[in-house]
This record gives C-alpha cells, sequence and structure tokens, in this order.
C-alpha cells in the first residue's frame, strides 16, 4: 500500500491495552531491518515496565531504543541518513510530539507511532487524536475482553480489585496489575460524569 507514496509519511499503530501495539511496532521495525533500512526507535522516558532502555511488548517482543524526556530530544537525535523513525507509548508525549512527526515526514523519514488512543476513561488519549488524523495510514487493534471475551477496545483500569474513578490521574504506568482490556459494555469508571447516555 506504500508503492505510491513519495518518501516520507506517518503511520498510527492504536488500541487498547494488551492489543498488540507494541507488537506490531516490533513487527514492522523487524521487517524493515530485514531490508537493510536505517532505523531509530524512540520511548518517553516514563515508560520503563518492562525495560529501562528497550521497547519491549507484553508477549515479550524487544528492540533497543534512545529514550528521551520530551519530544523535541528526537529531532536532535535522529541523523541525516536515518530512514525510519518509530517511537512507542507515543501518548505519554505532549502535544508537541505532532509537530516534531511532521517534520520528520515532511523531511522524508517513514514515522511509525503505536500508543493508546483512549484513556482509561475512555475518552481521548493525549496527543494520540491528532496523530490519527494527521497520519497516512492508521491500524487499529482491539484485545479480548477479560469479561466477556469479545473484541476489547477500552483499557479498564483495576484499583485494588476495582475499577478506577474518573477523577483518578490519567497516567499510571502499569501492566497486568493494574488495568485489563475491556469490551465497550464491561468497560467501567466509578463516578464518571453522565454527560452521554448510557456511560456507567
Amino acid at each position: 500500500m506504500y508503492q505510491r507514496y513519495k518518501d516520507g509519511w506517518l503511520e498510527t499503530i492504536s488500541g487498547c491495552m494488551f492489543a498488540g501495539k507494541t507488537e506490531e511496532l516490533i513487527r514492522r521495525i523487524k521487517v524493515l531491518e530485514y531490508a537493510h533500512k536505517e532505523i531509530m526507535v524512540f520511548k518517553p522516558a516514563i515508560d520503563n515496565r518492562y525495560s529501562d532502555t528497550q521497547v519491549v511488548s507484553h508477549a515479550g517482543s524487544s528492540v533497543e531504543s534512545i529514550v528521551v524526556k520530551m519530544p523535541h530530544e528526537i529531532l536532535m537525535e535522529v541523523k541525516p541518513t536515518t530512514e525510519v523513525v518509530a517511537i512507542d507509548e507515543v501518548q505519554f508525549f505532549d502535544n508537541s510530539i505532532c509537530e516534531v512527526c511532521n517534520m520528520l515526514a515532511n523531511d522524508g523519514k517513514r514515522v511509525m507511532v503505536a500508543g493508546l488512543d483512549t484513556d482509561f476513561r475512555g475518552e481521548p488519549f493525549g496527543p494520540m487524536p491528532i496523530l490519527l488524523t494527521q497520519a497516512e495510514f492508521v491500524t487499529k487493534l482491539t484485545a479480548i475482553c477479560s469479561c466477556c471475551g469479545a473484541p476489547a477496545t477500552r483499557t479498564q483500569r483495576i484499583i485494588n480489585g476495582k475499577p478506577a474513578r474518573y477523577d483518578d490521574p490519567i497516567i499510571l504506568v502499569g501492566a497486568q496489575e493494574s488495568y485489563e482490556a475491556r469490551c465497550r459494555h464491561c468497560h467501567e469508571v466509578i463516578k464518571r460524569p453522565n454527560r452521554l447516555r448510557g456511560d456507567k
């Protein structure tokens, strides 16, 4: 699907937790490594669940990465010869990551980002809505609902065995100990404002 495009575009991989976003990003990186492309991989410093320096999927796949705190650091690291820039957990960056991704794509880089499209509340997460609309290619992955087995599109946060409250902090880095994949109907948020009909 890329053969008619000039060099330089943005690909966004999105979905809930445990949908395989990082696994898909790593798969694409491995394919491009096999094709001898010059690739640089980045991740935010806040994501140290499995490794301080590697991008690691829940399934255990991994690639070496450069850890950055702010999006502009990516521009400082990318080389003129870099052909592909991959960024994991992109939702943890502020909206300036969108400008960084577009600058790189406009400069002829293939930019691949992966991240949660919604937070534990079920609401758009950080810069992801912008990246989804700016990307030439979007892949939305689903997981399996931990309650009913249906396709899961929501991230359920669990605190002391119970669903999190709406007013809890948006960012809480964790994995199976804090989160589950849920479908629309099994997803729960305690004390969610009743702005939309059908919200729990």
